[in-house]
């Protein structure tokens, strides 16, 4: 089929790259229509937090809840409570209520909002409210509101959006990062390759990749909740594939060329090949991903769905866009200096003995336990800091400084306390409706609120039109991202609210900011061994029914493990400790989400099927052919190892471009997907996967008999290297566009040259 597909599109170039054209044209202008939409939003289905955001439909709030514009009165100047500045103020709110979607707003002067301005008079705040929900408000509503406050901002005073109309305002493009992630890769290929129009295919695939899959997760927006940083991690994870899976591919096309073979049949034996190998390893990442859905999260369920669809756009383009390029630009893609072909199992031997990776893998094979300890020993000591691994919750506090949240949550933290910035909600629900505030049941929940340590100040209770539900907003004397407002919300509800409504029927929640995070790294680290089985179960079974060992396929797991520890030690030290932190502009330790570690499992492991099998396909054949498992690692690793390595070095400076975005968690993807990428590419491939196979010998092609029996026959290499199609270009002609179809039967290659490198296997 691949074959089959590579000859329709290498045939057919110019209806392939029309057919793409179109649908990026025809996705650009649906996110033009539409928009991209994206929520910081939690959902936890079965949650106490969830239960309080529910229960809290029953009090008819405005679609975006309470939203703050922050105002502020330098030092010198009279205040807030100066005549002068109230009228600013008030005129700003007048105006701010004439802005297109507002539907209310309280100023610090109304009896409802007097906890809005600062002891001191300096600092107040705004409370608006609008009929769009936090993921519908755009960064243009966030400038009218603060544009319409121009009343205060004459009178003096520095007016600061905060909340979800910050979040909207500080919503940042990263386009730099991948502007500096392909002029990185562009470098490596056209060092790589010695051609720069060879180097700019890779990055066409990549760029339209990147294009088509950042539409389709825009559009998805509008029917899940889709978080900001999902949109990041899938240009990240998209444009690193991208790149990798058509250099893979590339690199075949031009071995083929430089072996004689036409550029027709060259793109389409490519595409049977690496091209099946690709499709392989692309499942791989997305069978993965999937994993996540064991989570029983939607944002779980997001964050894989994004990268998900940018991996799948990769594959998609490199088994149909590719071949058609190939075609295309045949002739200026074959080497100028055509080399001799090897024999097999040769390496790279030169006169004065092997060079490069064939010294290195000769190196490792004469040293095995030397090099086998020397690798574990250096992961060991990168993997140890993970042992301290906490999950946490960030806050705007840890956004960069200068933002509009950052801001807001300082002048307000500074004013009110740090609990303001994320206030908890706690509901109850009364089996017989209250009439009014002042009823027992209400007001002994109210008093155990306000004496419980921890807790700053307690709102009067609301109390819903029916009677049967109150709220309470309580404020925290801590942060929202404090670990000690994380142990307040688990005393509320196993301590505190219990022993309030002991001997009553009343059910309560605690809900908020915080309460949803915690609620969400407690499922995330409940869920996660099982997630992280069903990775590691679903990644052995792929490498065994590729390379038919159970030793091979359980070893290539341990040593994914090996990376991702590493990863994960690399993080605790940069984000929680703090080492190194001011080198990718933070200002300290941040927590780390939850979700980061476990989206980052699933991640690695599809990734890193890329390198396993390439590594081992060839360390196979090698083994196929001559039958000596030493001789097939060093001829496997020397054969790979310069691939490999500049794949690897392309995808950790994508990566690694990623530090350069103010969001935290961007960066904790980026460090954490590059030194685990690195590592996999070198210590991990390079000597401890080569090592143990020279140590385990034979052993590693062993197969039970039953299990040879049940196993499928999958060749992932084979590309159909004996079927060429009659009537090829074996001249190197470029045919482009030919609408005569295939008549179905493929005959030997009438140039009777064979692939530099044997993939055919045989069980």
């Amino acid at each position: 089929m691949f074959l089959s597909v590579g000859r329709w599109c290498a045939r057919r170039p110019k209806r392939t790259l029309a057919a793409w054209l179109l649908l990026v044209t025809v996705s650009a202008l649906a996110v033009a229509v539409f928009g991209k939409v994206t929520t910081e939003a939690v959902t936890i289905p079965g949650s106490d937090s969830q239960a309080a955001r529910d229960a809290g439909k029953a009090f008819h709030d405005s679609a975006s809840g309470r939203q703050p514009v922050v105002l502020y009165a330098p030092p010198g100047t009279a205040g807030l409570t100066d005549p002068e500045a109230k009228r600013a103020v008030e005129a700003a709110a007048r105006a701010i209520g004439k802005v297109p979607h507002v539907v209310a707003v309280t100023t610090p002067y109304d009896p409802a909002g007097r906890s809005a301005l600062s002891a001191d008079g300096h600092t107040g705040y705004l409370t608006v409210e609008l009929d769009l929900s936090g993921r519908d408000i755009a960064a243009h509503t966030t400038r009218s509101i603060v544009d319409a406050a121009t009343p205060a901002t004459k009178a003096g005073l520095e007016v600061t959006a905060g909340g979800d109309l910050a979040a909207a305002a500080d919503k940042g493009s990263t386009g730099h990062s991948e502007i500096i992630g392909l002029a990185a890769a562009f470098v490596v290929l056209a060092v790589g390759f010695g051609s720069l129009v060879a180097a700019g295919v890779p990055l066409l695939n990549g760029a339209l990749g990147l294009a088509v899959s950042l539409s389709a997760i825009g559009i998805v927006g509008h029917l899940m909740d889709m978080p900001s940083s999902g949109t990041t991690i899938a240009a990240m994870i998209g444009l690193g594939v991208g790149i990798d899976y058509t250099l893979f591919c590339l690199t075949r096309f031009r071995e083929l060329r430089a072996a004689g073979m036409g550029v027709e049949d060259a793109a389409a034996r490519t595409m049977g090949g690496s091209g099946k190998a690709v499709a392989f390893a692309g499942c791989a990442v997305i069978t993965a991903l999937a994993g996540l859905a064991l989570g029983g999260l939607p944002l779980l369920h997001a964050l894989a769905l994004a990268p998900a669809i940018a991996v799948l756009v990769a594959v998609a383009l490199t088994l149909t866009l590719l071949p058609a390029l190939l075609s295309l630009m045949g002739k200026w893609l074959t080497p100028k200096d055509r080399p001799q072909k090897a024999s097999p199992g040769q390496t790279d031997a030169a006169p004065g003995g092997p060079r490069g990776w064939g010294r290195a893998a000769q190196f490792v094979a004469d040293r095995p336990w030397r090099c086998l300890l020397s690798g574990l020993l250096l992961t060991g000591v990168l993997a140890l800091p993970a042992s301290q691994l906490t999950f946490g919750q960030l806050d705007a506090g840890d956004k960069a400084a200068g933002t509009s949240s950052r801001t807001a949550y300082d002048r307000l933290a500074d004013a009110f306390g740090p609990g303001v910035n994320g206030p908890l909600q706690v509901t109850g629900e009364l089996s017989r409706p209250a009439a009014g505030p002042g009823d027992g049941r209400i007001t002994a929940i109210s008093d155990a609120l306000r004496s419980t340590h921890g807790v700053a100040s307690v709102a009067p209770p609301q109390l819903s039109s029916d009677g049967r539900q109150v709220r309470w907003q309580v404020t925290p004397t801590t942060a929202p991202g404090d670990p000690t407002t994380a142990t307040l919300v688990r005393d509320l509800r196993k301590d505190v609210l219990p022993r309030a409504t002991a001997g009553t029927d009343q059910v309560t929640h605690v809900g908020g900011a915080t309460a949803a995070q915690d609620d969400l790294n407690e499922r995330l680290a409940r869920r996660m061994p099982v997630i992280v089985g069903f990775v590691l179960a679903v990644a052995s079974l792929l490498l065994l029914l590729a390379f038919r060992s159970p030793v091979v396929a359980a070893k290539a797991a341990l040593m994914n493990l090996v990376s991702v520890a590493a990863a994960y030690g690399v993080l605790t030290a940069v984000f929680l400790w703090g080492w190194g932190a001011d080198l990718i502009a933070l200002e300290g330790p941040v927590p780390i989400p939850g979700y980061v570690p476990l989206l980052m499992f699933a991640v690695l492991f599809g990734l890193s099927m890329d390198y396993e099998v390439f590594l081992l396909s060839a360390v196979r054949a090698a083994y196929l052919r001559g039958g000596d498992n030493r001789q097939a690692v060093i001829s496997g690793l020397t054969g790979t190892g310069r691939i490999i390595t500049s794949a690897a070095l392309i995808m950790v400076s994508v990566f690694l471009s990623y530090l350069l975005s103010d969001d935290p968690v961007v960066k904790m993807f980026g460090l954490g997907l590059a030194t685990a990428v690195a590592l996999d590419a070198t210590v991990v491939r390079g000597i401890l996967v080569p090592s143990t196979m020279v140590l385990l010998g034979r052993a590693n092609w062993w197969l039970p008999a039953w299990l040879d029996r049940v196993l499928p026959h999958l060749d992932i290499e084979d590309d159909g290297q004996d079927q060429v199609q009659p009537g090829s270009d074996t001249d190197g002609t470029d045919r482009t566009d030919r609408t005569d179809e295939a008549d179905g039967t493929d005959k030997p290659d009438a140039s009777g040259s064979a692939p530099l490198t044997a993939t055919r296997r045989t069980s």
